[in-house]
């Protein structure tokens, strides 16, 4: 099949390599012209997802280009350090981090050296079932026709919108998140971990990189303001709107901040907790379009290439896209919506290593 897959990003490039492997011809279409949406937050990739990419052999692009995670280690307001997680790696593959940019374009180049044709400046608008598959048409008056639309376009997901006109917009969760860098001296280190801070007025965390780079994050809760407010905030605006919410505490937390440059970005948090409908016979979703998570358990993205993989399963192995969907959705829907119900602070009944503990056999048929 000629698959049509809207969205270069992390579940777009990752399908579209699964697609490849399973004998389909995906071709990706990308809306910004460079780049992507978020691209100054990092990440990590949990066990899962690592897991998930070493199912379709695209794992070492993504090690090579980023550094292990081990660990956790949690600090009170007072800044006593009140408790440590290893992440266990035993017969799991290691988290590893780096920037959502670094992991876009690692990607693409993957998928581009698989022969995934991608054409960036290619927003989607419109997909429309014809006598001779589905015809996809973008802002800059251009078409293209295949058998399936993938949606792997995001948050505010335009398949999404195409699939169920009716479907919720996705729910701010009350909080901003602010991300930054910086290579200052003489601030705490915390190399190969996490050091998670618990402030009076919100929390933050923090990691080391080989090179001595720090990277943090801060969850400040706020007001939901506007897309167009929230775009006009300069690196500094957000360094100040930072600093103030740990100004005065016994924490590293300020000095990072102040000690960061222009490496500086912020935005709000939501999530889509469920969709009510994830596929048509033409179209599916993928990733942050069908489930947006909290980013409290550092699941996105590898729940997003979990997603991939299992859709080009379900592709390779049942005899119509109708059947593959309804197969793909009956094996992620609930896995999801738990982690995304678990990410908002629910407890989900589940026992510990839920989450990292799933394996994907790419051999391995779906029935």
């Amino acid at each position: 099949m000629r698959v049509l897959v809207a969205g270069g990003g992390i579940s777009g490039t990752a399908t579209a390599m699964a697609l490849k492997l399973a004998g389909h011809d995906p071709v990706v279409f990308e809306a910004y012209p460079t780049g992507g949406d978020d691209v100054g937050a990092f990440l990590t990739i949990m066990h899962n997802g690592m897991d998930a990419l070493r199912a379709i052999g695209a794992d070492q692009p993504v090690i090579d280009s980023s550094f292990a995670a081990h660990g956790v280690e949690l600090v009170a307001p007072n800044g006593e350090t009140v408790g440590r997680r290893e992440f266990g790696t035993e017969g799991l593959d290691e988290p590893r981090t780096l920037t959502r940019a670094t992991l876009y374009r690692v990607l693409q180049e993957e998928a581009a050296r698989r022969g995934v044709p991608l054409e960036r400046g290619k927003r989607l608008v419109s997909a429309k079932p014809g006598p001779d598959g589905v015809t996809a048409e973008f802002a800059d008056g251009t078409t293209e026709t295949g058998d399936v639309v993938v949606g792997a376009d995001g948050l505010r997901s335009v398949v999404r919108r195409l699939i169920d006109p009716a479907a919720d917009e996705p729910r701010y969760t009350g909080q901003t998140i602010v991300y930054g860098y910086t290579r200052a001296p003489g601030l705490p280190e915390a190399p190969g971990i996490y050091r998670m801070v618990r402030g009076s007025k919100a929390a933050f965390g923090f990691t080391t990189d080989p090179d001595g780079a720090t990277f943090w994050f801060a969850r400040i809760p706020d007001a939901e303001r506007s897309r167009d407010e929230i775009a006009a905030v300069t690196p500094a605006g957000w360094r100040e709107f930072a600093h103030a919410a740990f100004a005065g505490e016994p924490l590293p937390c300020a000095d990072i901040i102040a000690a960061t440059g222009d490496e500086v970005f912020g935005d709000h948090s939501y999530d889509v907790p469920r969709t009510r409908i994830w596929s048509t016979p033409e179209m599916v979703l993928v990733g942050d379009a069908a489930h947006a998570a909290a980013p409290a358990d550092a699941q996105g993205a590898s729940m997003a290439i979990e997603d991939s993989v299992v859709l080009a399963q379900c592709l390779r192995d049942l005899p119509d896209p109708a059947s593959a969907f309804a197969a793909y959705e009956g094996l992620r829907r609930e896995r999801v919506e738990k982690l995304v119900a678990s990410s908002s602070g629910q407890d989900v009944g589940e026992k510990p290593g839920w989450v990292y503990e799933h394996h994907i056999d790419w051999s391995g048929k779906i029935q």
